[in-house]
């Protein structure tokens, strides 16, 4: 416990480094253990003296027994409410009129915070009130200015694990504290230079600002001078950290409230990030300013968007030198190790033989943020972003197999794939295929071996992205033979570890502790399995037919997926499988339907609604794609979906995806099957079903569908002398509210194309449009502006 204790005070140091690195060292105790020492450092007298904390034993041991029933223990509502009201009236005896006193309290209340961290946001949501209150009042105290410069460091904590709704009614106090003690420390660094608590204050208003996003506009104008003024001004040596948490606190607040309030401010604040980013190569490798100017750039991107692009030449030569840190390695044996130790800033990878290999991280978290502002580039810039594609796909191809640091590093070069590809589409398709031609092999080898599965299912992520976009003729004979033995071998990995977590259910160890465990790797391994269809989704949608060969070595894994005794995911991802050889491969894939017709057909009515839905969107396509062979079974398809949408529930949260995407396959059937059902009969029904609110993209086929009804005068559509009409006009004016369809859509403009044809009626237009609520109405006007 010693050691527990001296790391409770290193948390609340003022010295940046040494909190940073205690955070992390904390970060890595399991949660059970964390407690349990947390309630006991609480406890024990002699260990709140160690960490400044001198509250009385008995009052701080229960307030946090009862804290920590509130937290842990949400569903015991009269407990809850007996143990907060307990709690904060003990806490009160800690938080006398005297300032003197509130040196504890702000200890206190920074550890409780550091404890809630692992429970955000339960803890903000029980203790908004009482917390918020006692961080601005213990801000106040100008007499104690650690104490200050504490209660702003847990308003941070609190704040970025906050719910906006949460946050909003406490705004306007939070900001007109923060700005009296803001001014009121701007002054006392102008006439001490005390900057403690001024750093803190800025990082408070920038977290803010972050949480409270538009709501932060009104008070944009009262912190932005002062900010901009301490950017300005504060260029001494001792004030580097000041200066960069204002410049982070600058780019937040800008893109907290948006680019037409940043804009009259936009360009002094460039000028004076220019100015620092001119002096960059002057700045200390270890000047703080350089990871703060660095993500501020990024946010400026977003900000700025196309306009960002013409700093570009100025921005990119810091921000690749961060970016190309080349970490210090070592192979060591036993006896060297006895000499370093993880404390001295290395990692090490256990190679066997008694060997190891060796990195010092030193640096390393700089180029992981500096690789993520990259991709942020990359993704707003675009084709803006082309000179630099080159220089930057050499740099992430190689940290595809960069085995040390955290899943930042990886995931970013992952991430930046797809995204410089389509940065070099401007130069042309000679330009484009060499650069994916040094990707792909990289992105190939690094599914196959890639062992974090966070990490993996980005890299497989980005692969399907990178086929999609380069389409037919990207894999060669090789990429294909490689990468079908690897997705065979994560769909047995994914086989063979069910087994394994069925046996540790039989275990005799086997506890809700286990299950935890079990179902957090059940996760994983499904995120996984739908990577695999990601990937599965981008070849045949590129290849078509031509890839059913290469897809036969992986059919009966496939296959085995959907079988009734599987998890309902599994199911659910084997079908979408399926779903893409029927639209992509058909009419050949038919002579796969032994294989998924008849359990196709059979999960219309599965319990799990998403089953259901991957079911339904199936018989969608067969019935758009399939061709004459898939007829009967449309045609079969039919009752099961409409028993489907006529359920009681099937409008609820859960189960509304999957009825949508049964409207959708009735509509697909009458639109290209139209022999397999009696459309007179079931269309009056369909139209009572419109409109889809939640699939947006099978929204977009209905409306479609309604489109090619109305234009050839359906007359079961538009009903005897137009009475339906006022009901089509209900059902686009709540599509497009709902932003179900979209200008962009090209039914946009057929539907309102609809709509101006019955302007031409003054009689008619009144009766359709009288029908809408102001809502409705508005939607419709919008549509006839922008379609």
């Amino acid at each position: 416990m010693q050691q527990f204790y001296l790391l409770l005070g290193s948390l609340m140091s003022p010295d940046n480094n040494v909190r940073k690195q205690s955070e992390e060292t904390y970060d890595t105790i399991p949660g059970q253990n964390k407690i349990t020492f947390l309630l006991q450092a609480i406890r024990d007298a002699s260990a709140a003296e160690e960490v400044r904390i001198p509250i009385p034993s008995a009052v701080v041991v229960y307030s946090t027994q009862c804290c920590w029933v509130i937290i842990l223990e949400p569903q015991q509502s009269d407990t809850q409410a007996r143990c907060e009201s307990q709690f904060w009236h003990s806490g009160s005896s800690v938080y006398p009129e005297s300032t003197s006193c509130l040196v504890p309290h702000a200890s206190s209340l920074f550890l409780y915070l550091k404890m809630a961290t692992d429970f955000a946001p339960t803890f903000q949501k029980k203790f908004h009130d009482k917390v918020i209150s006692a961080l601005l009042q213990t801000m106040e105290d100008q007499s104690n200015p650690r104490v200050q410069a504490h209660a702003a460091a847990a308003l941070i904590n609190f704040t970025e694990d906050c719910p906006k709704s949460l946050l909003i009614p406490y705004l306007d106090s939070l900001v007109q504290h923060l700005h009296v003690i803001m001014v009121a420390k701007l002054q006392e660094l102008i006439q001490k230079g005390t900057k403690l608590v001024l750093e803190q204050v800025v990082t408070s208003i920038a977290s803010v600002a972050d949480t409270a996003e538009e709501k932060f506009v009104p008070y944009y104008d009262l912190f932005m001078p002062s900010l901009k003024h301490i950017v300005e001004n504060a260029v001494q040596k001792e004030l580097r950290l000041l200066r960069g948490k204002t410049i982070e606190c600058i780019s937040l607040i800008g893109l907290a409230v948006g680019k037409d309030k940043f804009m009259p401010d936009a360009s002094a604040v460039m000028q004076l990030l220019l100015k620092t980013q001119t002096d960059f190569n002057d700045l200390e490798d270890d000047d703080p300013q350089i990871s703060y100017m660095i993500s501020a750039w990024a946010r400026m991107c977003k900000i700025l968007g196309k306009e960002f692009q013409q700093y570009l030449p100025v921005v990119m030569g810091p921000l690749m030198k961060t970016a190309s840190i080349k970490p210090e390695v070592a192979l060591l044996d036993t006896q060297d190790m006895e000499n370093i130790s993880e404390d001295d800033g290395w990692e090490f990878v256990n190679l066997g033989d008694q060997q190891s290999f060796g990195i010092k991280t030193a640096g390393l978290e700089e180029k992981a943020t500096a690789c993520q502002m990259l991709v942020c580039y990359a993704k707003e810039l675009k084709e803006g972003f082309v000179e630099y594609t080159e220089q930057v796909v050499k740099l992430m191809v190689p940290l595809l197999k960069f085995y040390f640091h955290d899943d930042i590093l990886l995931t970013s070069a992952a991430e930046s794939m797809p995204l410089l590809l389509e940065c070099a589409r401007v130069r042309g398709p000679e330009y484009l295929t060499q650069m994916w031609h040094f990707m792909c092999d990289a992105l190939i080898k690094a599914i196959g071996t890639e062992p974090d599965s966070d990490v993996l299912s980005e890299i497989m992520h980005s692969f399907a992205k990178c086929i999609e976009l380069m389409g037919d003729g990207c894999l060669n004979n090789e990429h294909f033979e490689e990468l079908g033995g690897i997705l065979k071998g994560k769909l047995e990995e994914h086989f063979k570890n069910q087994e394994l977590r069925q046996a540790k259910r039989q275990d005799e160890d086997y506890d809700e502790q286990v299950e935890e465990t079990l179902q957090d790797e059940d996760e994983n391994d499904v995120y996984i399995l739908t990577k695999v269809s990601d990937i599965l989704h981008s070849v045949f949608s590129s290849y078509k037919e031509k890839v059913l060969p290469w897809f036969e070595q992986l059919l009966q894994l496939i296959v085995q997926l959907i079988c009734p005794n599987r998890p309902w995911a599994d199911r659910q991802w084997g079908l979408c499988i399926f779903d893409d050889v029927v639209e992509h491969c058909s009419p050949s894939s038919f002579k796969y339907a032994e294989y998924f017709l008849r359990p196709m057909l059979q999960s219309l009515c599965d319990s799990s609604p998403e089953v259901r839905q991957a079911a339904a969107y199936g018989i969608g396509v067969m019935a758009q794609f399939g061709g004459e062979n898939y007829r009967p079974f449309c045609t079969e398809a039919i009752p099961l979906l409409v028993r489907v949408i006529q359920a009681a529930d099937s409008r609820s949260k859960e189960n509304v995806n999957a009825t949508e995407n049964c409207i959708s396959a009735v509509g697909k059937v009458m639109r290209f099957r139209p022999e397999c059902v009696n459309v007179n009969e079931i269309l009056p029904h369909w139209l009572s079903w419109l409109p889809l609110n939640e699939d947006k993209e099978e929204a977009v086929h209905t409306f479609d569908f309604l489109c090619d009804l109305i234009e050839s005068n359906n007359p079961i559509v538009l009903g005897p002398d137009n009475s339906n009409l006022p009901k089509i006009f209900l059902i686009i004016a709540d599509g497009v509210a709902n932003e179900s369809v979209k200008c962009e859509d090209a039914c946009s403009k057929r539907l309102a194309n609809v709509i101006r044809q019955v302007q031409v009626s003054a009689g008619l237009w009144t009766q359709c449009v009288s029908t809408l609520n102001e809502t409705q109405q508005k939607a419709i006007q919008d549509l006839l502006n922008t379609a």
